[in-house]
């Protein structure tokens, strides 16, 4: 009888594990899409073209960057801050250092403040829309094209958001394939 028991036991706990396991591998993708359905979390919208409305009322967009620990690349918004009229297509710079001697491929993660804001900020391009590969010592200017939906002064909560807060973080990714190839081969002549 015991022997059933722990073997009952046993196979619970594996059962409870796999669960778990499985909860935490879809959690990212799924609050991801949780994001960009419902706006929460400051997840934005995506558009080929610019609003076709400009209103006169203006909003501050602030910029915001940062770097996921271990992150050897030096990473900021060349603006702090700049006022667009609502719907008016808005272009703005970060800059991006790799002080290393190796190639740096990072991906950037992206949140706007406040929440209530999210849904009606609109990216047209974007460099979080990609990967981006960094040589040694490479310096780029990295653009964002954005508008602020005209729809935002109709919403009860976002309608007095007067100062949005678009910020970047960059973490460090795999580089791909090839690059990797290159950067083996490369070390190894150097050896």
């Amino acid at each position: 009888m015991a022997a059933s028991n722990q073997k009952k036991t046993v196979i619970q706990l594996v059962a409870v594990v796999i669960t778990m396991g499985a909860l935490a591998w879809a959690a990212v993708p799924a609050y991801n899409w949780f994001c960009k359905v419902t706006g929460f979390g400051g997840a934005t919208n995506v558009a080929e073209t610019g609003s076709d409305t400009i209103l006169e009322q203006t909003v501050k967009i602030r910029f915001d960057g940062s770097k996921e620990r271990g992150m050897p690349w030096d990473f900021k918004p060349m603006q702090q801050e700049i006022e667009l009229r609502i719907g008016e297509t808005g272009l703005a710079f970060y800059e991006a250092y790799n002080p290393t001697d190796r190639p740096i491929a990072g991906q950037a993660s992206y949140n706007v403040a406040p929440y209530s804001a999210g849904g009606y900020f609109t990216k047209i391009a974007c460099f979080c829309f990609t990967e981006q590969i960094l040589q040694p010592g490479e310096r780029v200017e990295m653009p964002v094209t954005f508008y602020v939906d005209p729809e935002i002064v109709d919403d009860p909560e976002a309608k007095y958001v007067h100062t949005i807060t678009l910020s970047y973080t960059f973490y460090e990714i795999d580089l791909p394939e090839g690059y990797a190839a290159l950067d083996q081969k490369a070390d190894t002549n150097l050896n």
